[in-house]
Order: C-alpha cells, then structure tokens, then sequence
C-alpha cells in the first residue's frame, strides 16, 4: 500500500486540478440559468435584458473550456503520485470515461448550442434577424439548457468518483 501522496507541488497540481472542477461547475450552472432564463423571455414582447444579451456576446466560452485542465491536471497527479495512483485503477478509468462524457457533450451539444444562440441573437441585434425565429431561438436555448445540465451532473458524478476513490 502506498501512502498518500504529499509535497507542495504536488498540492498545486491538486489545486489546479480541483479549480479546473470549480470553473466548470459554475460556467456551466450559469450556462443553464441563462439558457433557461432566454428560453423563458424570448417568447414574450419584451425586450431582452442588457446582461442576457452580454452574456451571449460572440465569441468562445473559454471558461467552460477549462474542463480541459480536468485530465491534464489528473495525469499530472498520477504521474506525481510515485505509485499511490494508477490508470488501470477503476475510479481513475471511471473518472476518465465521466470526463470523454463531458467533452462529448460539451462539444458535440453544449458550446454549438452556446454558438447557435449567440449568432441569432447578434443577428436580431444588428437588425438583419434573418431566418432567426422564435422557435429556432427558443430551441437552441433548450437545447443548450439540457445540455449544461447533463454537463453539471457529469461533473457532479466525477467529483464524487474522485473524492469517494472507490
């Protein structure tokens, strides 16, 4: 049996890993507030409030994309572990399947989703609105919605994997 491993560098990996987890946790709960909370206002004859349409200013969410310092910062802390980690231990192989979830949902719906919206929304800005309706907007927004929060509770299962250790 190794023993835990220690050092202080070893604890700034873990910091990074764990602020990795932090970030994305509270990107993607916003991104799910939000995408909920266009989803709900842009049905009505209201305008849309300044900070909803900040928030969905084009351009990459790159806080959401610190979910990839997850499994950088992860091999670094089993390499750094000098044994007491292994890849072919199960929580590590679990943590890593969690995280090919995230990153397929991230990418495959999440952040397109992320980018549709933006796109109509600076489209009915600059007044041109083109083919942008309220259904297509209204859908991209649920869809966005459902995504970020299959992307929390895969965060949320892999935090627990990786604290648990089973």
């Amino acid at each position: 049996m190794h023993h835990q491993p220690d050092g202080v560098t070893f604890d700034v990996v873990l910091l990074l890993h764990v602020g990795c987890v932090v970030v994305g946790v509270v990107t993607t709960a916003t991104a799910a507030a939000t995408a909920a909370r266009l989803r709900r206002l842009v049905g009505s004859s209201r305008p849309l409030p300044e900070p909803l349409r900040r928030y969905f200013r084009p351009g990459v969410n790159w806080a959401g994309r610190t979910v990839y310092g997850i499994p950088v910062f992860g091999f670094a802390l089993v390499a750094m572990s000098r044994g007491a980690y292994a890849l072919g231990q199960g929580w590590v192989l679990g943590g890593l399947a969690v995280f090919a979830a995230l990153a397929l949902v991230g990418e495959g719906m999440l952040w397109p989703a992320e980018q549709r919206v933006q796109v109509a929304l600076s489209q009915v800005d600059d007044g041109g609105g083109g083919d942008v309706t309220v259904q297509t907007l209204e859908c991209d927004a649920t869809v966005l919605s459902r995504a970020a929060v299959a992307a929390l509770a895969l965060l949320v299962v892999g935090t627990v994997l990786m604290v648990a250790q089973p």
